[in-house]
């Protein structure tokens, strides 16, 4: 899930910072023969916060200048078309006080003020994106969890039901292709065609494969068609987050992106409700069975419907600009927009911005920026955190408990429909939790969500394991083992869940971001698969007891992880981003351990002396700098903090 660079608007950006990338390490970090890596921390410092925003600082004269001039150039030349780009690039740049532009009408006005006051308040095309977009993620939902009741009947119909390793890779098919393939061709498709496309061919692609599973006869059969299914997940939850951020409002794209998360819960229930609907159907001579046939195939549905209605989507602007089509992208974000002024703003925006991508992409390089996200300090400790939350979504467990919760809830003793209800109850839960991650991730912070919800997975882990030993005949038995799983669900949903792509877009500078997020992506579906496959031989080796505990171990190991390699990016700036992310791990470490001594200090032995810890990146001094300088630029950012765009 990619946010959309247009998101980071910073106006400090008129001027040179006096906030340098600072130390990083020197190997490898020069372009050239002639340039110090001084020179290149610069260069890469000007690129980002040329990308947050190109237009700032350019007078009201010459911005109306811009926009006509590429109005013009964009063969949009009558006068109503000409006047909304004037005063849109007026807007674009740095967000004026509209009653001071003498210009708009008092509707426009309106419209305008509106997106602040009323920012779910569009017109109805935008919501039939939202509504498109949010069944492509009910899509992805059902395709990873009808598998879990399917499995019930086709491991013994193919035989496989005493092998543990093919009964994982088949389940883990899927994510395998999404991990090696996948993710890498989600580009060239976006490229070739478009967004609305790309989503197109991704859910044709997904109803074949779950039609294709449905007449499956032997396992390699199936793990062919759930391996094809990967073409189909991977570019479309790559896709789908970055057609509704082209296509809304800036104040609303968080939200949107948020969207994903939420909607593929609710289809991961829904599959679980396929599943248990599709229990008691009866073979009728169908050979090997038939409801597992219908449970696999019965995800193709939402799949079909997407394919039916993305048409009558308009594509995304950004897309047609990268075309040259610019008549068609202002048609298009006409439809998405109330006035023109708003959609000549977004369009010019977004065209100003697509050139200044251009230019950094040009001077830096494709080899030079792939380079870069390992030899620069800022970049190296983004990808390092970015890696670690996007590993722990899988490693937490989740997925083990999605795909194989039937074969949990009946290794503790529930019969096949009572373990297809209770994995029900998990979806319903995981989706329910899922809604209140709009509120706690903008208000207590990435870091901290995390930091308080490991714990609380590791524990309820746990809790599951060892809840096996308690003999089979008490009633507390299945009751604590069904708890423990709701309550990891409870706690993951506003964690684990919806963190790690909203981190992993947050983390990288704009520069590198799109590269950042491919190896992001690629991280997750890789450990997703390796999950899918290595669960039925771990359930059978270490037992439930220490199935549980390997995971519960892994939530304490993210934990730490987080407590000393991942810094909060919540509502940074761009330099602040800079800050925080170039500190030497050393030190980020030992921030980490005074931050736990302070919590123990203050929480647990309820002790109120001592000062909270600071990070190092936040620190009032840096070896480079007077405390002058830095009180001046921090008072500079203060006072620019209403306006300052946000990450």
């Amino acid at each position: 899930m990619v946010v959309d660079a247009e998101k980071a608007h910073d106006r400090s950006n008129s001027t040179t910072s006096r906030a340098p990338y600072g130390h990083h390490d020197d190997a490898g970090t020069s372009s050239s023969n002639h340039d110090s890596p001084e020179a290149l921390k610069r260069q890469r410092l000007e690129a980002s916060k040329k990308l947050a925003n190109p237009l700032a600082g350019l007078s009201h004269d010459r911005l109306s200048q811009m926009g006509e001039e590429y109005a013009i150039s964009a063969g949009l030349t009558s006068d109503e078309d000409l006047r909304a780009f004037r005063l849109g690039a007026i807007i674009a740049s740095d967000k004026p006080d509209y009653s001071a532009l003498s210009e708009l009408t008092d509707r426009e006005r309106e419209v305008l003020d509106r997106e602040t006051t009323h920012k779910w308040s569009n017109p109805r095309m935008l919501y039939w994106v939202i509504a498109i977009c949010s069944l492509c993620a009910a899509v992805q939902g059902m395709d990873e969890t009808v598998v879990n009741g399917a499995q019930i009947f086709y491991k013994e119909a193919f035989g496989i039901a005493d092998d543990t390793w093919l009964i994982g890779l088949t389940n883990g098919a899927p994510y395998l292709c999404c991990a090696i393939i996948g993710c890498w061709v989600t580009e060239p498709m976006n490229k070739r065609f478009g967004r609305r496309g790309t989503i197109f061919i991704a859910c044709a692609i997904s109803a074949l494969a779950c039609f294709w599973q449905a007449f499956t006869n032997t396992w390699w059969h199936m793990f062919i068609a759930r391996f094809f299914l990967g073409f189909g997940i991977g570019p479309k939850s790559a896709t789908t987050p970055i057609f509704a951020a082209e296509c809304s409002p800036p104040r609303l794209r968080g939200a949107l992106v948020m969207q994903w998360q939420m909607w593929t819960a609710f289809g991961i229930m829904v599959g679980y409700v396929a599943d248990l609907a599709f229990y008691p159907v009866p073979d009728r001579g169908i050979p090997l069975g038939l409801n597992w046939r219908l449970m696999m195939g019965s995800a193709l549905i939402p799949a079909v419907i997407v394919c039916s209605l993305v048409y009558i989507c308009p594509e995304s602007p950004r897309w047609y600009l990268t075309k040259n089509r610019h008549k068609e992208a202002f048609a298009s974000i006409c439809q998405l927009r109330y006035e023109k002024v708003q959609a000549a703003r977004d369009l010019f925006y977004t065209h100003t911005l697509l050139k200044a991508e251009e230019q950094a992409a040009a001077s830096i390089g494709t080899r030079s920026r792939i380079k870069e996200v390992f030899t620069i300090r800022r970049n190296r400790n983004a990808m390092i955190a970015s890696e670690i939350v996007m590993f722990m979504q899988q490693f937490c467990g989740v997925n083990v408990i999605a795909y194989f919760s039937s074969e949990i809830f009946r290794e503790a003793g529930y019969s096949e429909v009572e373990a297809l209800a209770a994995s029900l109850g998990f979806g319903v839960i995981n989706f329910l939790f899922a809604i209140p991650a709009f509120y706690t991730i903008d208000t207590y912070g990435r870091r901290n969500l995390l930091l308080t919800t490991f714990p609380l997975m590791s524990l309820f882990m746990f809790f599951t394991g060892f809840s096996f030993w308690i003999p089979d005949d008490s009633p507390a038995h299945i009751g604590c083992i069904a708890l423990g799983i709701y309550l990891f669900g409870i706690v993951y949903s506003p964690g684990e869940g919806p963190v790690p792509f909203t981190y992993s877009a947050e983390a990288y500078p704009l520069y590198i971001r799109a590269i950042g997020m491919s190896f992001a992506t690629a991280t997750t579906w890789f450990f997703n698969f390796v999950l899918a496959l290595t669960w039925p031989s771990m359930l059978e080796a270490f037992k439930p007891q220490g199935a549980f505990s390997w995971y519960a171990a892994w939530n304490i190991i993210g934990f730490l992880l987080v407590l000393f390699l991942v810094p909060e990016t919540k509502e940074k700036t761009l330099e602040e981003l800079d800050r925080v992310f170039d500190v030497d791990l050393r030190r980020m470490m030992a921030f980490g351990a005074r931050q736990a001594g302070w919590f123990w200090r203050r929480y647990i032995l309820r002790s109120k002396g001592g000062r909270k810890p600071v990070h190092p990146g936040e620190e009032g001094l840096d070896s480079n700098e007077s405390e002058g300088e830095f009180l001046g630029e921090k008072k500079e950012q203060v006072g620019e903090m209403d306006g300052a765009g946000r990450v």
